[in-house]
């Protein structure tokens, strides 16, 4: 296989129509026809379901398009590197994230690090937990800001921030007014969660609080990120279980609820491979617990009190 070959599978395997893709690579549609058998012949596999009227990816076909997406990206990443190093530029961290964690200065975090260290280019790519764990594991992140989760042999972990779950209400709901609430109060109410396969860990924090309060939550809308959970509330769609950190997206048409009672907290953790470390990502994560140390004073302070941003 080479780069071309992939850039027209992924072509085709996204547009899913041999037409729209060849225009895509400004290649004619014959030539484009001929690529992909080629591939197939090489690969000795069939990688699309092709007939007069549609075109539709074989499993292995799925398969190769993460693969392909993949190896694309990283020789764009290769050219980049190459042409930085031509200009003094040294190296590249990459970064996994999960969204919440935007919210607790790892932007500041990149610009600082890159204004210590202008030979070190930081990469940020926002996945999942799960799909943290795994893109270490195959090398295509250095280090990774999860939450809380169980882990394989080799890849450490390390506790940085745990903070309470909140009630994301919508702004006419009847208990959007109080500062704390039972959370038994919310038994009859449609939630919105994400499925279990996004993130177990806090599926299973959040199923068992609520079972905890006696009730099984009615979960009625399900999507794959906390900021369209808090946005889904503001259109009145439910209510939600939601990390602390949530309250500085400054969603309008929300308000949050302190939940009485002690649970498990919302936990952010640093993970890297235990034989594999990275002096960059060390430095980028030590920067990183700095800011996270001055935004926790600032808490306690007052000067960044979350509490003060609970209600709208």
């Amino acid at each position: 296989m080479d780069l071309k070959q992939l850039r027209y599978f992924v072509a085709v395997a996204e547009e899913l129509h041999f037409g729209r893709a060849a225009a895509r690579l400004c290649i004619s549609q014959p030539a484009l026809s001929f690529d992909i058998k080629k591939l197939e012949s090489l690969l000795d596999i069939q990688l699309l379901n092709r007939n007069n009227k549609s075109v539709s990816l074989t499993n292995a076909g799925q398969v190769l398009l993460g693969e392909a997406r993949y190896l694309l990206l990283r020789a764009e990443q290769a050219r980049r590197l190459t042409q930085r190093s031509a200009e003094g530029f040294a190296g590249r961290l990459s970064v996994g994230f999960v969204n919440s964690i935007l919210h607790r200065g790892l932007p500041q975090a990149v610009k600082a690090f890159e204004c210590d260290h202008p030979d070190t280019e930081i990469v940020l790519m926002e996945m999942n937990s799960a799909a943290q764990a795994q893109a270490l594991q195959r090398g295509q992140i250095d280090i990774g800001f999860v939450h809380g989760a169980t882990f394989a042999a080799g890849i450490h972990s390390e506790p940085l921030l745990a903070e309470p779950f909140l009630c994301c209400l919508p702004l006419n709901h009847r208990l959007a007014q109080q500062t704390h609430i039972d959370l038994a109060q919310l038994a009859g109410d449609d939630f919105i969660l994400f499925p279990r396969e996004v993130s177990p860990h806090y599926h299973d924090l959040i199923i068992a609080r609520c079972v905890a309060a006696g009730f099984s939550p009615r979960i009625r809308h399900e999507t794959r990120l906390w900021q369209t959970v808090v946005a889904m509330v503001a259109h009145e769609m439910g209510v939600a279980l939601v990390p602390q950190t949530l309250a500085l997206l400054g969603q309008p048409g929300v308000s949050y609820c302190e939940i009485e009672g002690q649970a498990a907290p919302s936990e952010i953790l640093a993970i890297h491979l235990a034989d594999q470390p990275s002096a960059a990502a060390d430095s980028f994560l030590a920067l990183f617990k700095s800011l996270l140390h001055v935004t926790a004073a600032q808490d306690r302070t007052g000067h960044g009190d979350t509490k003060s941003r609970i209600k709208p």
